[in-house]
């Protein structure tokens, strides 16, 4: 954990795949056609890739068209902040491959249909801790 006199820490592979594995939510950039959209995505680990499923649309067409994909997570309390970030490539997987879904915690947060399973394989992946010193926190009066 970060200190005062350390307020960034770089976080090492291994830190930020825990950090992946204890999380389901995060935010998936991709490209459709020049432009560069952002959305939540729920998520599993599956090894070292990440999978998630969805239904036909934008995404699907995105990921399908330009496989360059950013991924990022983050989490944050009182006193310090952390975030992960995954440059990667996407893909849609075969029907053969979509049972690799059945066999990690990936629970849809809404009860959409989504037949599509797409797999992001990292090439980059980074994250940061921050010791979070916001003084205005303390500068409240107790009641």
């Amino acid at each position: 954990m970060n200190t005062h006199d350390e307020p960034v820490s770089q976080l090492t592979t291994e830190q930020c795949w825990e950090k992946l594995r204890a999380q389901e939510f995060g935010r998936l950039a991709y490209h459709l056609a020049d432009e560069v959209h952002i959305t939540p995505i729920n998520y599993a680990v599956d090894g070292e890739t990440l999978i998630f499923r969805t239904s036909e649309g934008s995404k699907l067409l995105g990921v399908v068209m330009n496989a360059d994909v950013a991924f990022e997570i983050d989490e944050f309390g009182e006193d310090f902040a952390s975030s992960v970030i995954i440059r990667g490539k996407a893909r849609k997987l075969e029907e053969d491959e979509e049972h690799r879904a059945e066999n990690v915690p990936l629970r849809p947060w809404v009860p959409t249909l989504k037949f599509n399973v797409v797999e992001i394989t990292p090439i980059e992946i980074s994250g940061r801790e921050f010791f979070l010193e916001r003084p205005w926190l303390h500068m409240l009066p107790h009641h």
